[in-house]
């Protein structure tokens, strides 16, 4: 959904029907919302293994890579799923780190 979101806010921006400045609180805004709504909403638990691959951090942001991976999602009062994957990457980032 972010990556979407920043999509059309960037071809708008080049179209000239957005200025840029509100571009950007858009997406300011979005992350707050989406930090809330995972923070309070949000009750599945997922788990996940796999052979680590390659992992890095720079800027405060962890990247790792993962091989024959395995995703297991539990809802309270539902079934377990589980989802294998041969390769994921994984984006992290540090949410309380505030802008300079």
């Amino acid at each position: 959904m972010g990556s979407t979101l920043t999509d059309a806010l960037d071809e708008m921006v080049t179209n000239s029907t957005l200025h840029p400045k509100l571009a950007m609180s858009v997406l300011s805004q979005y992350d707050k919302s989406m930090n809330e709504a995972l923070t309070n909403r949000v009750r599945s638990k997922v788990q996940f293994k796999g052979h680590l691959h390659t992992y890095r951090f720079c800027d405060n942001v962890w990247t790792f890579i993962l091989e024959g991976a395995e995703f297991k999602s539990t809802l309270p009062g539902a079934a377990t799923e589980l989802v294998k994957v041969d390769k994921v990457k994984i984006v992290a980032c540090d949410g309380k780190v505030t802008a300079k």
